[in-house]
């Protein structure tokens, strides 16, 4: 059991790390003065899935899943 919990730490703090850096590599949200005269409305704005920024996007939400479902399970108190 020690083996398995010792895997899952080092595996946590690795989606850690991962997490913080693709969080760090995003965008801010705000549009600044191009979303007043519409110039958000471009083919990388509505291609937004596909783009880069999009890619993080579903990397930070794959990572978020990982991270609480592997806090929840070194949480459970099954360990000692």
């Amino acid at each position: 059991m020690l083996i398995l919990r010792t895997i899952l730490t080092v595996i946590f703090i690795i989606i850690s790390l991962f997490l913080a850096i693709v969080i760090l590599m995003q965008e801010g949200k705000s549009a600044g003065l191009g979303a007043i005269s519409g110039a958000a409305d471009t083919y990388w704005g509505k291609n937004k899935g596909r783009s880069m920024e999009g890619v993080l996007v579903k990397l930070t939400r794959a990572s978020v899943i990982i991270f609480l479902i592997l806090a929840a399970v070194l949480n459970m108190g099954i360990w000692d």
